[in-house]
Parts: structure tokens; C-alpha cells; sequence
């Protein structure tokens, strides 16, 4: 599994995923989708330009590789 697959950009981000989304991810120092995995749901919807979309699209991407977000829920 060299090849990208054709609806992710560089760093696994999904391209149906807005830009406000990838500004904000960048602004705060993620750049590849395996750092989100240090990321609990809620952390990314405080980010400003990241909404419910994205977190499932992320979500969504995530899963497909076997990986989630930080669960934060018994916290």
C-alpha cells in the first residue's frame, strides 16, 4: 500500500475535508493524520475552522487505517 489513495492530500488529510479545517491543523502544529491520534474529538472542535464535518471525515479517515482519536470519555 505505497500508492495514496486518490481522496486523501499529502499527509492523509481527506480532500473533500475544507480548507478552514487544514488551516487550522497546520496553525496548531498537525501536519500527518497519525498525530490526530493524540487528539480527543473535543479537542479538535475547539479549534477555530474545524466543525462536525471534518471530525467525521477525520474520524472516518482514521478508522480506515485502523486508528481513532484519544478517547477521552473516562477521563
Amino acid at each position: 500500500m505505497t500508492d495514496q489513495p486518490n481522496d486523501l492530500f499529502a499527509g492523509g488529510w481527506p480532500r473533500s475535508m475544507g480548507r478552514p479545517a487544514r488551516r487550522a491543523l497546520a496553525a496548531n502544529g498537525v501536519d500527518r493524520l497519525e498525530q490526530l491520534t493524540e487528539m480527543s474529538e473535543a479537542d479538535l472542535l475547539a479549534l477555530h475552522g474545524v466543525g462536525p464535518k471534518a471530525v467525521a471525515l477525520l474520524r472516518q479517515t482514521l478508522a480506515e487505517r485502523g486508528l481513532a482519536f484519544r478517547d477521552d470519555s473516562g477521563s
